[in-house]
């Protein structure tokens, strides 16, 4: 099958190169030609494990090109995937400019071949929104084409495809779903869009055809879902730090239930990334857009904010000098800048909220990650910090942490899991109790090991295990 692929983002590419790699032709277009270009040479825009293998493949074969030009990209497609950004707009509402100048655009260019007697390739388009679209966009979608005077149903059909990858294994996602949702009320477009994903589900996942707004509707309900199980569990573990209990130990009380499951109760320093606060937030407009006050998505919400800045406030209570700047004078190492492992997206990243929110109170931040340095310098390049505090980074996580005055995790990376700790208590000062000092907002470490190795140690949700030895 012939694909076209409108935006080289994050969606955007995994899509192009997963299905370049079951076969089809797939043209990926963007306005960046410096991304163009850097694509065309072999040098991917993101990092995703395992999606370099595919992405050379498909290249070297023939199957994975890239352009600029839309008209180029379209003409011999049968499917045209919009894969675009919806930032959020003003009051947390989706931002479809970008969707609907592309559908005003597509609209154009098949009115032109329609009036040109349909030139060779320039057929029936199922056009698909495969970016996180609030209900309603589908139809919106239709009325941008159909504007041009081409038929829908005749000349096209539009199609919403909402993905649920995961950043990290997004490649394994996508090439095994578990589920492909389609919102189409056009039987030439289902039929199309099975064929196109038959070769995913050979196991037997379902590949669920409802109408547009459901589908729609799906995607953000999913995600809204997932982010309440995260701040409940985060609620559940701030409890658990007033009343003495153990926020791990409820988590695998709870999750053997079947009717709760173990995914996604973890307690650490709150949700971020490209889909979970959007997606809430724009979840959230649509509801009062329509007048329903949707109590449940507020306070996740309004927690989420609150457990970003969490870890601040067990800084300054263990080192804090008082005052507007209790953190003046203090240096911070950070492990983690991504908003989850294996990936180097920092979009609405808990680290980065942290990082604000530190050097606000004075403290100077020295931080390392594996794959995200890059794309915070970017960040901070366009927002810069506000406060006193200074950040710099670490080319290596052992590097980071010396002469600081503790250390916090932020992402919880593999290799932070098992580190050198004598390596860690050499690099770190003393801290006021004689201690070396680590926050660890992901809790990857176990609070009796860390007091046997001589840490003051502090997480989320967890008793706090008094140091019994010297780090030395």
């Amino acid at each position: 099958m012939n694909i076209a692929v409108v935006g080289t983002g994050y969606v955007g590419l995994v899509s192009g190169v997963c299905f370049a790699e079951m076969g089809n032709d797939v043209t990926c277009v963007d306005i960046d030609a410096a991304k163009v270009e850097s694509l065309r040479e072999g040098r991917l825009t993101i990092y995703e494990p395992g999606l370099e293998v595919y992405f050379d493949r498909g290249r070297r074969e023939g199957r994975l090109v890239f352009t600029t030009d839309l008209a180029e990209a379209v003409q011999p497609a049968d499917v045209v995937f919009l894969a675009l950004p919806t930032p959020p707009g003003e009051g947390g509402a989706a931002d479809l400019k970008y969707v609907l100048g592309v559908a005003d655009d597509l609209g154009r260019l098949l009115a032109e071949a329609k009036a040109d007697g349909a030139a060779a390739g320039w057929g029936y388009k199922v056009v698909v929104d495969k970016s996180t679209v609030p209900v309603g966009t589908a139809a919106r979608v239709t009325a941008a084409i159909a504007q041009h005077g081409v038929v829908e149903g005749e000349d096209f059909d539009v199609v919403s495809n909402p993905e649920f990858l995961r950043e990290g294994v997004a490649v394994e996602d996508f090439m095994k779903p578990e589920r492909v949702v389609v919102g189409t009320s056009s039987e030439k477009a289902g039929d199309l869009m099975r064929r196109l994903y038959e070769p995913f589900v050979r196991s037997g996942n379902p590949i669920l055809v409802m109408d547009e707004a459901s589908a729609e509707m799906t995607k953000y309900a999913a995600n809204a879902m997932l982010a309440t199980k995260i701040t409940f569990m985060n609620e559940i573990a701030n409890l658990c730090d007033l009343v003495g209990a153990d926020v791990d130990k409820v988590r695998r009380g709870i999750g053997t239930d079947s009717r709760i499951g173990p995914k996604f109760l973890y307690a650490g320093i709150g949700f971020g990334g490209s889909c979970f606060p959007k997606d809430v937030q724009a979840l959230h407009r649509t509801a009062r857009a329509e007048g329903y006050d949707f109590k449940i998505l507020s306070a996740v919400l309004d927690v989420n904010d609150e457990q970003r800045k969490m870890l601040a406030q067990q800084v300054v209570a263990a080192l804090g000098t008082g005052g507007d700047l209790p953190l003046a004078g203090k240096t911070l190492a950070l492990w983690g800048l991504a908003f989850k492992p294996h990936t180097d997206d920092v979009r609405e990243a808990p680290a980065h909220v942290l990082i604000r929110e530190l050097t606000r109170l004075g403290a100077d931040v020295v931080a390392f990650d594996p794959e995200a340095v890059e794309t915070t310098k970017a960040t901070f390049e366009r927002e810069p910090l506000a406060g006193p505090g200074a950040l710099r980074y670490a080319a290596r996580s052992y590097e980071a942490v010396e002469g600081a005055h503790a250390l916090i995790i932020a992402t919880e990376w593999p290799e932070f899991r098992r580190p050198h700790l004598d390596r860690v208590a050499e690099g770190l000062a003393e801290g006021p109790n004689g201690f070396p000092l680590v926050f660890d907002g992901r809790n990857v470490f176990d609070p009796e090991r860390m007091a046997e190795q001589g840490f003051e140690y502090h997480s989320v949700g967890r008793p706090h295990v008094a140091p019994v030895a010297s780090a030395e």
